[in-house]
């Protein structure tokens, strides 16, 4: 058995949790998907499966393993079809990707099923976090950035700015007043943001000749997720300064309103970040160009509300 039919038992074990199952499904002895695993973890150096009596598990270092093989037996199948004539095997295979969780709920995820009905074979994993992943040491095959890309050695694709606007609820400005100036927010609440709490917050934003202003201003909540900054901001706590494509919904229907109209934070950057890869696998290169031109046309459409 050579390593790629190895990785492949090893793969359909791990699924199935079971030796005997996966074995019946690739039409093979039992007891050759044992010895297959066991060459494997003989020559890693580390054991892959924990075995009872009842199940099979992964290891953590098996876990790792798995991740990696199902992307190159994807990759070699790939490499199998790439000469077939258009409109032959489909793209198969996983492409892992991060964004965040308003691009995701609002722009992605609803436009996802169109991709896959022409792709049935694709697996698509989303991670939705405001965190910052690590796209090479947590295997993501791209990410999307909204703000400043400061990774060295990725590859970076723009997909425009995303415009911001000042909100509040419509209880908040009816309570504390609508600002008609920068200096009239010294009587305002903030809500804050923050990627870490405890962080020092920037305050508010503005332009001014080209160049940005920060506007200290108090605020009695902090929060360091966009999902709690929105709820905070829809609860009246105060003010905020978000991308309009995060609350052009609620400007609509008035649950927001916009104040300060002539004095937003500067627009953020939105990008699309993978790393150098000689051969980038075909099923990301056309996930990426798929979600590249979702994500572009969603923005101009929201840039273009009044």
């Amino acid at each position: 058995m050579n390593p790629l039919d190895r990785m492949l038992v090893f793969v359909r074990v791990a699924e199935l949790s079971s030796f005997t199952q996966a074995a019946h499904a690739l039409g093979i002895p039992k007891a050759a998907a044992s010895v297959a695993v066991q060459q494997l973890e003989s020559q890693l150096g580390t054991r892959l499966l924990h075995r009872t009596t009842r199940r099979v598990q992964l290891t953590q270092d098996g876990q790792a393993y798995y991740e990696r093989c199902k992307d190159l037996l994807a990759d070699v199948d790939e490499l199998q079809s790439m000469f077939q004539q258009p409109g032959g095997e489909a793209l198969r295979g996983r492409v892992r990707i991060d964004m965040s969780t308003g691009i995701a709920r609002r722009v992605v995820l609803p436009q996802l099923p169109e991709l896959l009905q022409r792709h049935p074979r694709l697996e698509i994993e989303i991670s939705s976090t405001d965190r910052r992943v690590d796209l090479v040491r947590e295997g993501f095959d791209c990410v999307v950035r909204v703000g400043t890309v400061s990774e060295p050695g990725l590859v970076a694709r723009p997909l425009g700015q995303l415009r911001m606007v000042n909100c509040a609820s419509p209880g908040y400005v009816a309570r504390a007043g609508q600002p008609q100036s920068v200096q009239d927010l010294a009587h305002h609440h903030l809500i804050h943001y923050v990627t870490t709490l405890g962080a020092r917050s920037g305050g508010f934003e503005y332009l001014r000749e080209g160049e940005t202003v920060r506007q200290p201003m108090a605020g009695p909540i902090t929060v360091n997720g966009a999902e709690a900054y929105q709820a905070a901001c829809l609860a009246g706590l105060g003010i905020v300064q978000a991308p309009l494509i995060g609350v052009h919904a609620h400007l609509e229907r008035g649950t927001l309103v916009q104040v300060l109209p002539d004095h937003p934070a500067p627009p953020m950057a939105l990008t699309l970040l993978y790393a150098h890869r000689r051969h980038l696998p075909r099923r990301v290169r056309v996930v990426m160009d798929w979600m590249a031109q979702v994500i572009e046309a969603h923005v101009a459409r929201i840039d273009a509300f009044a």
